[in-house]
Protein backbone atom coordinates (compact mmCIF):
# COMPACT_ATOMS: atom_id res chain seq x y z
CA UNK A 1 0.00 0.00 0.00
CA UNK A 2 3.22 2.41 0.71
CA UNK A 3 4.62 1.68 -2.09
CA UNK A 4 1.80 2.40 -4.67
CA UNK A 5 0.83 5.82 -2.64
CA UNK A 6 4.52 6.85 -3.31
CA UNK A 7 3.66 5.41 -6.91
CA UNK A 8 0.73 7.77 -6.95
CA UNK A 9 2.44 10.54 -5.74
CA UNK A 10 5.85 10.25 -8.18
CA UNK A 11 3.24 10.19 -10.64
CA UNK A 12 1.58 13.46 -9.71
CA UNK A 13 4.91 14.96 -9.53
CA UNK A 14 5.38 14.23 -13.00
CA UNK A 15 2.42 15.70 -14.09
CA UNK A 16 1.35 12.10 -15.28
CA UNK A 17 -1.90 10.62 -14.53
CA UNK A 18 -2.36 8.83 -11.27
CA UNK A 19 -4.26 5.45 -10.39
CA UNK A 20 -7.92 5.58 -10.21
CA UNK A 21 -9.37 4.22 -6.80
CA UNK A 22 -11.86 2.03 -8.23
CA UNK A 23 -9.43 0.06 -10.07
CA UNK A 24 -6.77 -0.19 -7.84
CA UNK A 25 -9.29 -1.33 -5.15
CA UNK A 26 -10.47 -4.02 -7.79
CA UNK A 27 -7.09 -5.16 -8.49
CA UNK A 28 -6.48 -5.35 -4.72
CA UNK A 29 -9.59 -7.25 -4.59
CA UNK A 30 -9.04 -9.70 -7.62
CA UNK A 31 -5.36 -10.22 -5.21
CA UNK A 32 -7.60 -11.23 -2.02
CA UNK A 33 -9.30 -13.57 -4.15
CA UNK A 34 -6.06 -15.38 -5.09
CA UNK A 35 -5.08 -15.29 -1.21
CA UNK A 36 -7.58 -17.04 -0.05
CA UNK A 37 -7.72 -19.25 -2.41
CA UNK A 38 -4.36 -20.38 -1.72
CA UNK A 39 -5.27 -20.78 1.38
CA UNK A 40 -7.82 -23.46 1.20
CA UNK A 41 -6.85 -25.45 -1.47
CA UNK A 42 -3.65 -27.88 -2.28
CA UNK A 43 -0.94 -26.92 -3.56
CA UNK A 44 -0.54 -29.51 -6.37
CA UNK A 45 1.87 -28.08 -8.09
CA UNK A 46 4.56 -27.88 -5.19
CA UNK A 47 3.44 -31.19 -4.65
CA UNK A 48 3.84 -32.54 -7.89
CA UNK A 49 7.21 -30.90 -7.99
CA UNK A 50 8.58 -32.93 -5.18
CA UNK A 51 7.31 -35.44 -5.86
CA UNK A 52 9.14 -35.57 -9.55
CA UNK A 53 12.50 -34.11 -7.51
CA UNK A 54 12.20 -37.02 -5.12
CA UNK A 55 11.79 -40.19 -7.82
CA UNK A 56 13.46 -38.62 -10.86
CA UNK A 57 15.94 -36.25 -10.13
CA UNK A 58 19.31 -36.37 -12.14
CA UNK A 59 22.12 -34.72 -10.52
CA UNK A 60 21.06 -32.44 -6.95
CA UNK A 61 22.57 -29.60 -7.06
CA UNK A 62 23.81 -28.39 -3.81
CA UNK A 63 21.55 -25.79 -2.26
CA UNK A 64 24.25 -23.92 -0.24
CA UNK A 65 26.20 -23.49 -3.60
CA UNK A 66 26.24 -19.92 -5.40
CA UNK A 67 26.12 -21.77 -8.56
CA UNK A 68 22.82 -23.79 -7.78
CA UNK A 69 20.92 -19.95 -7.27
CA UNK A 70 22.13 -18.68 -10.78
CA UNK A 71 21.26 -22.03 -12.31
CA UNK A 72 17.98 -21.66 -10.79
CA UNK A 73 17.49 -17.67 -11.77
CA UNK A 74 17.96 -18.70 -15.27
CA UNK A 75 16.29 -22.10 -15.25
CA UNK A 76 13.13 -20.67 -13.55
CA UNK A 77 12.95 -17.43 -15.48
CA UNK A 78 13.16 -19.80 -18.97
CA UNK A 79 9.96 -21.82 -17.52
CA UNK A 80 8.28 -18.89 -16.51
CA UNK A 81 8.54 -17.46 -20.34
CA UNK A 82 7.36 -20.76 -21.35
CA UNK A 83 4.53 -20.73 -19.58
CA UNK A 84 3.57 -17.13 -19.97
CA UNK A 85 3.73 -17.67 -23.58
CA UNK A 86 1.17 -20.50 -23.57
CA UNK A 87 -0.87 -18.72 -21.00
CA UNK A 88 -1.21 -16.21 -23.95
CA UNK A 89 -1.06 -18.52 -27.08
CA UNK A 90 -3.77 -21.43 -25.60
CA UNK A 91 -7.79 -19.82 -25.24
CA UNK A 92 -7.78 -22.63 -22.20
CA UNK A 93 -4.87 -21.15 -20.48
CA UNK A 94 -5.77 -17.50 -21.56
CA UNK A 95 -9.33 -17.70 -19.66
CA UNK A 96 -7.12 -17.83 -16.64
CA UNK A 97 -4.25 -15.05 -17.16
CA UNK A 98 -6.73 -12.27 -19.12
CA UNK A 99 -7.65 -11.58 -15.28
CA UNK A 100 -4.14 -9.84 -15.15
CA UNK A 101 -4.75 -8.03 -18.46
CA UNK A 102 -8.61 -6.44 -17.53
CA UNK A 103 -7.27 -3.41 -16.22
CA UNK A 104 -7.44 -0.43 -18.30
CA UNK A 105 -4.38 0.90 -15.88
CA UNK A 106 -0.86 0.03 -15.85
CA UNK A 107 0.34 0.73 -12.53
CA UNK A 108 1.66 -1.45 -9.24
CA UNK A 109 -1.78 -2.24 -8.52
CA UNK A 110 -1.99 -3.75 -11.61
CA UNK A 111 0.34 -6.26 -10.19
CA UNK A 112 -1.78 -7.54 -7.78
CA UNK A 113 -4.76 -8.30 -10.27
CA UNK A 114 -3.87 -12.34 -10.53
CA UNK A 115 -5.82 -15.47 -11.07
CA UNK A 116 -7.31 -17.87 -8.87
CA UNK A 117 -7.33 -20.58 -11.59
CA UNK A 118 -3.86 -20.05 -12.98
CA UNK A 119 -2.21 -21.44 -10.23
CA UNK A 120 -3.50 -24.91 -11.03
CA UNK A 121 -1.77 -24.17 -15.07
CA UNK A 122 1.09 -23.18 -14.59
CA UNK A 123 2.73 -26.09 -12.64
CA UNK A 124 3.63 -27.90 -15.32
CA UNK A 125 6.38 -25.89 -17.35
CA UNK A 126 8.45 -25.98 -14.33
CA UNK A 127 9.33 -29.95 -13.59
CA UNK A 128 11.59 -30.09 -16.38
CA UNK A 129 14.15 -27.78 -13.48
CA UNK A 130 12.62 -30.47 -10.71
CA UNK A 131 15.13 -32.57 -12.23
CA UNK A 132 18.12 -31.09 -10.88
CA UNK A 133 17.16 -27.77 -8.82
CA UNK A 134 16.25 -28.83 -4.86
CA UNK A 135 12.30 -27.97 -3.95
CA UNK A 136 13.66 -25.17 -1.37
CA UNK A 137 15.64 -23.40 -3.82
CA UNK A 138 12.67 -23.88 -6.13
CA UNK A 139 10.39 -21.76 -4.02
CA UNK A 140 12.39 -19.19 -2.94
CA UNK A 141 13.20 -18.25 -6.77
CA UNK A 142 9.57 -18.55 -7.28
CA UNK A 143 8.64 -15.67 -4.83
CA UNK A 144 11.73 -13.72 -6.03
CA UNK A 145 10.91 -13.82 -9.61
CA UNK A 146 6.91 -12.56 -8.56
CA UNK A 147 8.61 -10.12 -6.59
CA UNK A 148 10.79 -8.36 -9.59
CA UNK A 149 7.78 -8.49 -11.44
CA UNK A 150 5.58 -6.20 -9.27
CA UNK A 151 8.13 -3.23 -9.64
CA UNK A 152 7.90 -3.41 -13.49
CA UNK A 153 4.20 -2.70 -13.62
CA UNK A 154 4.63 1.26 -13.50
CA UNK A 155 5.24 4.26 -15.83
CA UNK A 156 6.93 5.49 -13.27
CA UNK A 157 10.69 4.69 -14.95
CA UNK A 158 10.52 5.75 -18.65
CA UNK A 159 13.66 3.34 -19.90
CA UNK A 160 16.35 1.64 -17.81
CA UNK A 161 19.33 2.28 -20.50
CA UNK A 162 21.90 -0.34 -21.22
CA UNK A 163 19.75 -2.89 -18.77
CA UNK A 164 16.98 -3.10 -21.19
CA UNK A 165 18.70 -5.19 -23.40
CA UNK A 166 19.20 -8.29 -20.45
CA UNK A 167 16.27 -7.58 -18.13
CA UNK A 168 12.81 -7.10 -18.27
CA UNK A 169 11.66 -3.41 -17.50
CA UNK A 170 8.93 -1.28 -17.29
CA UNK A 171 9.25 -0.09 -20.69
CA UNK A 172 8.96 -3.65 -22.15
CA UNK A 173 6.06 -5.05 -19.93
CA UNK A 174 4.41 -1.61 -20.85
CA UNK A 175 3.91 -3.00 -24.03
CA UNK A 176 3.10 -6.71 -22.96
CA UNK A 177 -0.04 -5.26 -21.14
CA UNK A 178 -0.90 -3.07 -24.38
CA UNK A 179 -3.86 -3.80 -26.41
CA UNK A 180 -1.85 -1.68 -29.49
CA UNK A 181 -1.83 -4.08 -32.29
CA UNK A 182 2.10 -4.22 -31.97
CA UNK A 183 1.29 -5.11 -28.38
CA UNK A 184 -0.22 -8.19 -28.78
CA UNK A 185 2.17 -11.64 -27.66
CA UNK A 186 5.06 -9.95 -27.47
CA UNK A 187 7.20 -9.64 -24.66
CA UNK A 188 6.60 -12.67 -22.02
CA UNK A 189 9.15 -12.30 -19.85
CA UNK A 190 9.42 -12.77 -16.65
CA UNK A 191 12.91 -11.22 -15.12
CA UNK A 192 15.05 -11.70 -18.38
CA UNK A 193 13.77 -10.25 -21.59
CA UNK A 194 16.56 -12.38 -23.18
CA UNK A 195 14.51 -15.35 -23.92
CA UNK A 196 12.25 -12.53 -25.91
CA UNK A 197 15.11 -11.62 -28.11
CA UNK A 198 15.82 -15.59 -28.43
CA UNK A 199 12.59 -16.66 -29.54
CA UNK A 200 11.14 -14.01 -31.97
CA UNK A 201 8.60 -12.58 -29.18
CA UNK A 202 10.29 -9.26 -28.50
CA UNK A 203 8.54 -5.91 -29.19
CA UNK A 204 10.35 -2.27 -28.01
CA UNK A 205 7.97 0.32 -26.49
CA UNK A 206 7.04 2.71 -29.35
CA UNK A 207 3.81 4.37 -29.90
CA UNK A 208 1.33 4.88 -26.77
CA UNK A 209 0.11 2.30 -24.68
CA UNK A 210 -3.41 1.22 -24.70
CA UNK A 211 -3.86 -1.20 -21.34
CA UNK A 212 -6.16 -3.87 -20.98
CA UNK A 213 -8.08 -6.51 -23.19
CA UNK A 214 -9.15 -6.14 -26.95
CA UNK A 215 -12.32 -6.51 -26.46
CA UNK A 216 -13.19 -4.59 -22.43
CA UNK A 217 -15.08 -6.92 -19.81
CA UNK A 218 -16.61 -3.05 -18.79
CA UNK A 219 -17.53 -4.78 -15.11
CA UNK A 220 -15.56 -3.98 -11.43
CA UNK A 221 -17.58 -7.47 -10.50
CA UNK A 222 -14.49 -10.15 -9.21
CA UNK A 223 -16.09 -12.79 -9.94
CA UNK A 224 -16.50 -12.17 -13.59
CA UNK A 225 -13.14 -11.07 -14.14
CA UNK A 226 -11.99 -14.18 -12.61
CA UNK A 227 -14.19 -16.90 -13.82
CA UNK A 228 -16.06 -14.92 -16.78
CA UNK A 229 -13.93 -15.93 -19.39
CA UNK A 230 -14.32 -19.72 -19.01
CA UNK A 231 -18.34 -19.14 -19.48
CA UNK A 232 -17.75 -17.31 -22.06
CA UNK A 233 -15.30 -20.19 -23.51
CA UNK A 234 -18.01 -22.90 -22.58
CA UNK A 235 -20.57 -21.13 -24.64
CA UNK A 236 -18.30 -20.46 -27.70
CA UNK A 237 -17.45 -24.38 -27.48
CA UNK A 238 -20.96 -24.81 -27.00
CA UNK A 239 -21.94 -23.25 -30.19
CA UNK A 240 -18.77 -24.02 -32.65
CA UNK A 241 -19.43 -27.02 -34.81
CA UNK A 242 -17.40 -30.50 -35.18
CA UNK A 243 -15.34 -32.01 -32.78
CA UNK A 244 -11.91 -30.51 -34.34
CA UNK A 245 -13.24 -26.76 -34.55
CA UNK A 246 -14.56 -27.44 -30.81
CA UNK A 247 -10.39 -28.56 -29.95
CA UNK A 248 -9.35 -25.41 -31.89
CA UNK A 249 -11.81 -23.02 -29.42
CA UNK A 250 -9.65 -24.73 -26.95
CA UNK A 251 -6.12 -24.96 -27.69
CA UNK A 252 -5.53 -22.07 -30.37
CA UNK A 253 -5.01 -18.81 -29.68
CA UNK A 254 -8.14 -16.61 -28.08
CA UNK A 255 -8.58 -14.99 -31.34
CA UNK A 256 -8.81 -18.04 -33.19
CA UNK A 257 -11.53 -18.62 -35.54
CA UNK A 258 -12.07 -21.53 -38.52
CA UNK A 259 -9.79 -20.02 -41.26
CA UNK A 260 -7.93 -17.85 -39.72
CA UNK A 261 -4.14 -19.15 -38.74
CA UNK A 262 -3.55 -20.82 -34.84
CA UNK A 263 -2.89 -17.25 -32.86
CA UNK A 264 -6.04 -15.80 -34.74
CA UNK A 265 -6.23 -12.03 -36.50
CA UNK A 266 -8.00 -9.14 -36.78
CA UNK A 267 -6.68 -6.75 -33.68
CA UNK A 268 -8.39 -4.31 -34.04
CA UNK A 269 -6.34 -0.40 -34.38
CA UNK A 270 -6.80 2.03 -31.60
CA UNK A 271 -8.04 5.34 -32.30
CA UNK A 272 -5.73 7.72 -29.61
CA UNK A 273 -8.39 10.33 -29.95
CA UNK A 274 -11.26 8.30 -28.05
CA UNK A 275 -10.13 5.58 -25.73
CA UNK A 276 -12.87 4.62 -23.32
CA UNK A 277 -12.66 3.73 -20.11
CA UNK A 278 -14.74 1.84 -18.02
CA UNK A 279 -16.11 4.33 -15.45
CA UNK A 280 -18.99 3.79 -13.56
CA UNK A 281 -19.97 7.00 -11.31
CA UNK A 282 -21.71 5.92 -8.03
CA UNK A 283 -23.02 8.12 -4.89
CA UNK A 284 -20.50 9.71 -2.85
CA UNK A 285 -21.67 7.48 0.07
CA UNK A 286 -21.28 4.12 -1.55
CA UNK A 287 -17.76 4.82 -2.37
CA UNK A 288 -16.96 6.02 0.90
CA UNK A 289 -18.54 2.78 2.05
CA UNK A 290 -16.95 0.78 0.07
CA UNK A 291 -13.30 1.53 0.65
CA UNK A 292 -13.92 1.26 4.18
CA UNK A 293 -15.54 -2.08 3.85
CA UNK A 294 -12.91 -3.25 1.78
CA UNK A 295 -9.92 -2.68 4.67
CA UNK A 296 -11.85 -4.02 7.20
CA UNK A 297 -11.81 -7.13 4.81
CA UNK A 298 -8.13 -6.52 3.64
CA UNK A 299 -7.44 -6.69 7.76
CA UNK A 300 -9.14 -9.34 8.18
CA UNK A 301 -7.82 -11.48 5.59
CA UNK A 302 -4.57 -10.58 6.90
CA UNK A 303 -5.06 -11.31 10.84
CA UNK A 304 -6.59 -14.87 10.09
CA UNK A 305 -3.99 -15.89 7.20
CA UNK A 306 -0.89 -14.71 10.14
CA UNK A 307 -2.18 -17.09 12.18
CA UNK A 308 -2.21 -20.17 9.85
CA UNK A 309 -5.54 -21.48 11.26
CA UNK A 310 -6.80 -23.31 7.99
CA UNK A 311 -10.02 -24.30 10.47
CA UNK A 312 -10.65 -20.84 11.90
CA UNK A 313 -10.48 -19.56 8.07
CA UNK A 314 -12.90 -21.51 7.00
CA UNK A 315 -15.15 -20.48 9.84
CA UNK A 316 -15.30 -17.63 7.87
CA UNK A 317 -14.80 -18.49 4.68
CA UNK A 318 -19.10 -18.15 3.52
CA UNK A 319 -18.81 -14.83 4.80
CA UNK A 320 -15.72 -13.96 3.11
CA UNK A 321 -16.43 -14.92 -0.10
CA UNK A 322 -19.93 -13.39 -0.10
CA UNK A 323 -18.47 -10.03 1.50
CA UNK A 324 -15.21 -9.57 -0.99
CA UNK A 325 -17.63 -9.78 -4.45
CA UNK A 326 -20.74 -8.15 -2.99
CA UNK A 327 -19.60 -5.07 -0.47
CA UNK A 328 -15.82 -4.47 -0.39
CA UNK A 329 -14.12 -5.42 -3.63
CA UNK A 330 -14.70 -2.83 -6.47
CA UNK A 331 -15.03 0.63 -5.16
CA UNK A 332 -19.09 0.38 -5.87
CA UNK A 333 -19.13 -3.32 -6.76
CA UNK A 334 -21.53 -3.81 -9.90
CA UNK A 335 -23.40 -6.04 -7.73
CA UNK A 336 -24.41 -3.11 -5.41
CA UNK A 337 -24.77 -0.18 -7.76
CA UNK A 338 -27.00 -2.11 -10.20
CA UNK A 339 -29.53 -2.90 -6.97
CA UNK A 340 -29.45 0.48 -5.79
CA UNK A 341 -28.63 2.97 -8.42
CA UNK A 342 -28.28 3.15 -12.28
CA UNK A 343 -24.62 4.64 -13.13
CA UNK A 344 -24.98 8.39 -13.88
CA UNK A 345 -22.97 9.73 -16.77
Amino acid sequence: MGLMLLEAFVLASQNKRIPRVNDTVNSMTLGLLLLISQLMVIPVGIIAYSWVYNNFCLYKLPWQSPWTWWITVIAFDCGYYWFHRMAHEINLFWAAHQTHHSSEEYNLSTALRQSVIQQFTSWPFYLPIALFIPPSIFLIHRQLNLLYQFWIHTEVVSTMGPMEWILNTPSHHRVHHGRNPYCIDKNYAGMLIIWDRMFGTFQPEKDRVIYGLVHSQDTWNPLYMQFGAYWELCKRFYHTSGVQNKLCVLFMGPGWSPGTPRLGSGVPEVDYSTIPRYHKRVPRWLDIYCFVHFHIILLTVHVLSQRGSVSMFSCYQPVVMVIIPLGATSYGSDVIVDILYTSVD
